[in-house]
């Protein structure tokens, strides 16, 4: 059952001046209203809350029929009957029509206008004349672009709204056919269009489909209506069973069907689309896709009459995307601003005693069921309300469109940073009216229009039989009329509310249910909640009104936060994303709570820990006081005892006393896993209080690796973000003194989780540290070292080398120590990662000359040649750094010498060695110059020493004794031929002879 809410929608209404019975009426945009009786339209000025004033009126050339306004291009179109025809007509430029006997331009649709008239055209109105091969029965103008659509017997014919280009600064209103779409089975009672979509509803029947624009599916579209249209088998068996069945007691019904997607082709409806004379350029629509078919049938259980079971009030509702301006027209007419961007699409219509609303666009899908408490005559779907008519009732239903419409716009909605009442929520009546002989009603703005006329009270001529009445073959029962004086009518103009007052209204009406904690105090407030969406979803709100409304929606965010945080129910969770939506701090929630205690027990429900314990785990930047970190700890403590150690860490948490919150710990059951979160935790309390030896003792506890476990079940026991940055608790700081390793590995450990990124782990090492961005404190260059000796899958190694090398140069050039104590030396590094390698023989040779004794000179030293000298590492990337690292010592001398070995620069490597350092010569050739680099040792090593012993000098000795053994490799791997022609001509033959021999004796030996 529908509940039933005593609201007040309406405010204020006032009688509409007309001089004669009204027989149609509409609105007309967002400031008139158009009354049509006898032979002629009056437009009324609608502003604000003022009186309703005529405006003009123009005369019909017929009785009007149907009457709509389009927005877009702000014209008039009505079907007017003279002389039993009917005709479709067109107003356009109604505005300028001053008087009623003003002239006016009649053209036909299509025709260019002579440039003459165009003057004439920019002062007058004009009548368009729209001629048709079939009397027209429905219209509906697009709220989007002004397109036309006219439904006739079978068929339904589009008109695209056009300008007739005059000149730059004045344009013409026009219309061209464009479309025909044969229907083959139905006859339609109403009509609507909105951009590509149409619906058309009979009596019991409704479809909805929507117009491609794809042309690889042009086959769909005949320039040429078919000679024949062959309808499906089902329908005209159906048809033919019927006509051959039915008699004065029998009446045949076809069953309910309710068709989605692609099966409302199985429908039996046929359609065919008839293209009307444009080039196939110009065409815009080329097939159809069925969206919706749904059929009814009349309950045959009840005896009433035909009338009381035909569908009514059929509507297409599109919903914009939050932002997009309307399209804003000239004087003239023409559309400057660009087209309105549609979010999402419903589709109503209603029988007299249920109302269907679907959506459409992305899926199609029945959002509500619309169960009326009496026979409806007439119903109106706007984006906050369906207004219903019966015959003594007006009645203002909730609708769901501003629900469907958020999550189409939004994909946060129903996650954890956003939520919206959910779309299957149940409608409710907010306010049924009284208005006595309610007849017709219509919808612009915030006016609801009502014509009513008091029923005179009908006398039957004869009485028929129930089942008399249900026979297709007299479905009228003839009623005679006293010939009295006309019933007196009244057209009325209801203002409704506007959308913060009610959203009040509702909001103190709610109130009578928080003291019993019902679940209807959810429902209101839902819909009080959906109320402020829809009205924010329009896009021409004033500035102050944007403003109010957006105020009202926060506050209805709190509302729902407190009944989720507070009520006892299965979706307790929506708590969280209310609060967050509200703009309330933690602190303004915690307000709000009732901290009374009932029984001696405090209960906490589980919404509000919910939002509390997400909340501490965001890390806001809002720091409860004492007071409130006190009550906090106090529920976690009664409600989620294992989040204590939790909460306690979050940066929120800074002000809670510590000896409350190690009280509370101390009672906690150490059981289990958690008992390392329990046990940091405490120890972290012990360093607040100053109890430096209770801190010792918890560390204690557990080892090392047991420790990192736990710092990373909680990272925020070593980090916490303030602001968007990285700060280090005062923990952490502790621990840098006194187990430095235990961070390193800790840091280590989160980022192999994934619980901290790299960057975010050098800051948290430079702020913990105390330096500056540009400064590298060791404890940092430990943590690299770790990375790589972990070998981190998502470390980038290429940028890890970069680091460490250009900070090992850095180091080596300036002679700056480290600021600590490296945890690792090179020789751990060497035995403990693959990508620190054995450092070349040859390198120590060359160090070993070095007279430095900086033991920390020589580890960074050390480290550096171990990486170049490691497998993984990319030399390119170091050469632009070795102009810091000078070649005038021997440390600098042996970076530079390995670079260009790795590079394969042997040659230039021998001739640095043999003038810097002769002692290494040999070894580095023993150790370079291998398989395809041994030919450098008599091409290159060879001469070289015989041309520097000529020279003589200082080094002479050394020369020497490194051209002996070279000789001695040489005459092992040549021939004696070739050993002879390596040799210098001008040699000593008793210095050479011991290798000549050898070189003879080892052949006569092979």
């Amino acid at each position: 059952m529908v509940q039933l809410y005593n609201l007040h929608p309406f405010g204020s209404q006032q009688v509409v001046p007309c001089k004669q019975e009204p027989e149609r009426f509409c609105g007309g945009g967002r400031d008139a209203l158009f009354v049509a009786a006898g032979c002629k339209v009056e437009a009324f000025s609608v502003t604000g809350q003022e009186l309703c004033q005529p405006r003009c009126a123009f005369s019909t050339l017929g009785r009007v029929l149907h009457l709509a306004y389009s927005e877009a291009g702000d014209y008039v179109v009505a079907i007017e009957e003279k002389n039993k025809a009917t005709s479709l007509r067109a107003y356009v430029n109604w505005r300028s029509k001053r008087t009623e006997n003003s002239r006016v331009c009649i053209r036909m649709v299509g025709h260019n206008v002579e440039v003459p008239f165009c003057e004439t055209y920019r002062e007058q109105m004009s009548i368009i004349e729209m001629p048709l091969s079939e009397a027209p029965l429905c219209i509906s103008c697009c709220p989007v672009k002004g397109n036309l659509l006219v439904g006739c017997k079978n068929k339904l014919v589009l008109f695209s709204l056009t300008y007739q280009i005059i000149n730059d600064e004045f344009s013409i209103l026009d219309f061209e056919r464009s479309l025909i779409i044969h229907i083959d089975n139905i006859t339609p009672a109403e009509v609507s269009l909105c951009i590509g979509y149409v619906a058309v509803m009979s009596e019991l029947e409704v479809l909805i489909l929507k117009l491609e624009s794809d042309p690889k599916n042009g086959g769909s579209v005949n320039h040429h209506l078919p000679k024949t249209i062959t309808p499906v088998k089902e329908a005209e068996v159906i048809s033919n069973d019927a006509s051959q069945l039915e008699s004065d007691d029998f009446v045949m019904c076809q069953k309910p069907m309710e068709l989605l997607g692609e099966k409302s082709k199985q429908s039996g409806v046929s359609i065919v689309l008839e293209s009307t004379g444009l080039s196939d350029e110009k065409r815009k629509y080329f097939s159809v896709q069925h969206l919706l078919y749904r059929r009814f049938a009349p309950d045959v259980s009840a005896y009433v009459l035909p009338d009381d079971i035909k569908l009514h009030s059929l509507q297409l509702l599109p919903v914009y995307q939050t932002g997009k301006s309307e399209s804003s027209l000239t004087s003239n007419g023409k559309n400057l601003s660009p087209e309105k961007e549609l979010l999402s699409l419903f589709c109503f219509f209603s029988l007299p005693h249920v109302g269907y609303l679907y959506m459409l666009v992305k899926s199609v899908e029945l959002l509500s069921v619309y169960q009326y408490p009496e026979k409806s005559q007439q119903a109106i779907l706007t984006p906050q309300f369906l207004h219903v008519i019966t015959s003594n009732n007006l009645q203002c239903f909730t609708v769901r469109c501003s629900a469907a419409a958020a999550r189409e716009e939004d994909p946060y909605v129903d996650t954890t940073m956003k939520a919206c009442p959910p779309v299957s929520l149940d409608v409710c009546v907010l306010r049924i009216q009284l208005f006595i002989g309610l007849k017709a009603i219509c919808h612009f703005k915030n006016h609801v229009i009502l014509l009513t006329k008091a029923d005179l009270e009908p006398i039957p001529e004869r009485r028929e039989s129930p089942k008399r009445l249900l026979s297709r073959k007299d479905t009228s029962v003839k009623l005679k009329i006293p010939l009295v004086a006309e019933a007196g009518w009244n057209l009325y103009i209801v203002n409704t509310i506007s959308p913060v007052q009610l959203y009040k209204e509702m909001v103190d009406y709610s109130n009578t249910y928080k003291t019993v904690k019902t679940h209807s105090c959810i429902h209101l407030l839902s819909e009080a909640h959906l109320l402020v969406r829809a009205a924010l979803m329009d896009d021409q709100l004033e500035p102050g009104e944007k403003a109010e409304l957006i105020e009202a929606f926060k506050d209805s965010c709190g509302h729902l936060g407190d009944c989720y945080s507070r009520l006892d129910t299965q979706h307790s969770h929506l708590a969280l994303p209310y609060y967050k939506m509200s703009g309330l701090s933690m602190a303004e929630v915690l307000a709000r709570v009732d901290w009374a205690i009932e029984d001696g027990s405090q209960k906490y429900e589980r919404g509000l820990i919910f939002y509390i314990n997400h909340s501490l785990y965001e890390n806001l930047d809002e720091e409860l006081s004492e007071e409130l970190a006190a009550k906090v700890i106090q529920m976690f403590h009664v409600a989620e005892p294992k989040q204590l150690p939790h909460i306690l860490c979050s940066s929120s948490m800074k002000n809670a006393n510590p000896l409350i919150a190690m009280s509370y710990l101390k009672k906690m059951d150490t059981s289990g896993f958690s008992s390392i979160l329990v046990t940091l935790a405490k120890a972290t309390m012990a360093l607040k209080i100053g109890d430096l030896e209770t801190h010792r003792n918890e560390m204690k506890t557990y080892s090392e690796m047991k420790l990192v476990c736990g710092f990373i079940l909680e990272p925020r026991l070593l980090i916490q973000h303030r602001k968007g940055q990285i700060f280090p608790t005062e923990l952490a700081v502790h621990l840098k003194e006194t187990q430095p390793g235990l961070v390193v590995a800790s840091i280590l450990g989160l980022q192999k989780n994934n619980k901290i990124g790299i960057e975010e782990a050098d800051a948290f090492f430079k702020v913990l540290c105390s330096k500056d961005e540009d400064t590298i404190p060791q404890l940092l260059v430990d943590f690299w070292e770790a990375q790589l000796v972990a070998c981190l899958p998502d470390v980038v190694l290429h940028e890890l080398f970069f680091k460490l090398t250009s900070h090992y140069i850095w180091r080596l050039s300036k002679r700056q120590p480290p600021d600590s104590k490296p945890l690792r030396t090179s020789e751990d590094l060497i035995n403990a990662c693959s990508h620190y390698g054995l450092i070349y023989p040859w390198v120590n040779v060359l160090i070993s000359c070095d007279s430095s004794d900086d033991k920390n000179y020589t580890e960074d030293l050390s480290k550096l040649q171990s990486l170049i000298c490691g497998p993984s590492f990319d030399i390119a990337s170091i050469i632009p750094f070795l102009e810091l690292l000078p070649e005038d010592t021997l440390a600098g001398l042996s970076v530079h010498v390995l670079c260009h070995t790795r590079l394969k620069a042997y040659e230039q490597c021998i001739d640095t060695l043999l003038e810097r350092c002769p002692e290494a010569v040999i070894p580095y050739a023993n150790h370079e110059l291998k398989e395809e680099n041994r030919t450098l040792w008599w091409k290159k090593l060879l001469p070289e020493l015989c041309q520097r012993i000529k020279c003589g000098g200082d080094k002479y000795q050394l020369y020497l004794s490194s051209l002996k053994e070279t000789l001695s490799v040489v005459a092992v791997e040549l021939e004696l031929r070739d050993f002879l022609t390596v040799l210098p001509e001008d040699g000593t033959v008793a210095f050479f002879l011991p290798y000549l021999l050898y070189c003879c004796r080892k052949k006569s030996l092979t």
